[in-house]
């Protein structure tokens, strides 16, 4: 395992090609405004790991090794080893509020699913079983710090563009040689892009109609033709004060830039292979994995929210009214029901071929849908309970000049002074109303897709039969 200052140095020595509002960066990422909060903040997590009290939880040894690896990469094959996983992700998760999407553990974790997997890429060529292991056991060995990206471009979603060559816009096979593929195009969206040691790619659409879509391999963030195109920061000052969730969480979103990218045979696992696509995640659980690390994350951001909108209250005495203790109300469900939800996956897991034990499905899918529709409804709630508080907002340096008497006097609480209530609802009006909180949202309501699409699926693989024999048997004895 890795501290935090061995991952700032890397990233910085990598020299990315990272470019945001109009302009390449230059130097260290580590010491550029719109990254220096998220940097710092994955940093805290990588120290965090690595303190000795917390070494037990946080790794693991393998029976050939004496060394340490980080939790993320270890593969579960007990019920404890999946409960050890989501009490150290949820540890981790706590130290950002839950608001760290891409915490090292959620590129790692699809990863080990893909490596503890090999034989199944090897059915196609033996080299890249091969290879997929190689990568996750250097990914583990070093500890790296990973991001994807799985979405074609929303330029032209019909199903023609895919066969038009004159303007390649999704990520594609342009040429085939000795040494590699060479990629051509661009991908989105790659949170944390440009942030981290390495790139990982899987197939997005269009693979069935043209293979030359469908590949899969993994590569460092500073190969030459790959560039990472950031959105504007939503980190508009340093201030924990005034941003005090943008300014250490904002993970930044970039469009990845495939410009004749040559990828090595060594670091492809997936090639022009429908059928190991097609199987891909019935092998290697990885889709559950991901929904498993997503849900132990989404959980402890409840938490950070009841806890929020509690302190509101407090600060100005509104529980005792009926329609806030209904609201209140609801976001306790909202926990009560993630948290069976999770807890469910790890009961009902299942050892799948290759030795790995799969948390179950079925509740997953079930929160992850349940998600999107609830935090919106959660953010709203933090909204009405904040009313004109979080407007009436002022920032750090009005509370140093010369107003902050009038501010000491119209803006206190029942109970906390008027600065630490400006914090409070602050904290409030960035994770509700700011860019950053849209942007919150947003990740929330599409984090596994597009929310009517995951609904179709989930009640097509559903496996109903049961339930209709329980009806039909029921009305076949009445009848009797």
């Amino acid at each position: 395992m890795i501290n935090g200052k061995e991952y700032i140095e890397r990233i910085d020595a990598l020299q990315n090609e990272v470019w945001i509002e109009g302009g390449k960066c230059t130097g260290k990422l580590s010491e550029l405004t719109p990254f220096k909060g998220i940097i710092k903040s994955k940093a805290a997590l990588y120290d965090y790991q690595s303190q000795p009290e917390n070494k037990k939880l946080f790794q693991y040894s393998t029976s050939d090794r004496k060394i340490g690896y980080g939790f993320s990469y270890h593969q579960p094959k007990t019920v404890e080893d999946l409960t050890k996983r989501r009490l150290a992700t949820q540890e981790w998760a706590r130290l950002s509020a839950g608001l760290m999407g891409r915490s090292p553990d959620y590129m790692n974790t699809l990863l080990m699913t893909l490596g503890m997997a090999a034989p199944h890429f090897a059915q196609d060529q033996k080299a890249f079983g091969d290879n997929i292991k190689r990568l996750y056991e250097k990914a583990r060995d070093e500890d790296l710090s990973i991001t994807h990206t799985f979405i074609n471009p929303q330029v032209n979603r019909s199903l023609g563009q895919y066969f038009d060559d004159t303007n390649v816009t999704a990520a594609k096979v342009i040429e085939e040689n000795k040494e590699g593929i060479v990629i051509q195009g661009a991908r989105l969206l790659a949170t944390q892009g440009g942030l981290t040691d390495e790139l990982l790619v899987l197939p997005a659409g269009g693979y069935t109609l043209d293979d030359s879509y469908l590949f899969g391999f993994m590569i460092p963030s500073n190969t030459k033709g790959l560039k990472f195109l950031c959105r504007e920061s939503f980190c508009y000052r340093d201030s924990r004060f005034d941003h005090p969730l943008a300014s250490q969480f904002e993970e930044s979103d970039a469009i990845v830039v495939f410009d004749h990218v040559l990828v090595p045979w060594e670091c492809v696992f997936l090639y022009k292979n429908v059928q190991i696509v097609g199987d891909m995640e019935e092998a290697t659980g990885m889709y559950t994995f991901l929904q498993f690390q997503a849900i132990c994350r989404q959980v402890v951001k409840v938490e950070y929210i009841l806890g929020l909108c509690e302190l509101m209250g407090e600060a100005i005495q509104i529980q005792e009214y009926e329609h806030i203790k209904l609201k209140m109300s609801e976001i306790i469900t909202t926990l009560e029901i993630m948290k069976a939800l999770l807890v469910a996956s790890e009961v009902n897991s299942q050892v799948n071929q290759f030795g790995t034990l799969v948390p179950d499905s079925k509740p997953l899918k079930a929160a992850i849908q349940y998600f999107s529709v609830a935090y919106p409804r959660l953010i709203e709630i933090i909204q009405m309970l904040g009313a004109s508080g979080l407007i009436s907002i002022p920032t750090e340096k009005d509370f140093n000049s010369e107003i902050q008497e009038d501010l000491a006097n119209y803006l206190q609480g029942a109970n906390v002074n008027a600065k630490e209530r400006v914090q409070l609802f602050r904290m409030a009006w960035d994770i509700g109303m700011s860019a950053f909180g849209s942007r919150q949202t947003q990740f929330e309501r599409f984090f596994f897709g597009d929310p009517v699409r995951l609904s179709s699926i989930h009640y097509n693989r559903y496996f109903t039969q049961p339930y209709v024999n329980m009806v039909l048997d029921f009305l076949n004895e009445r009848e009797e």
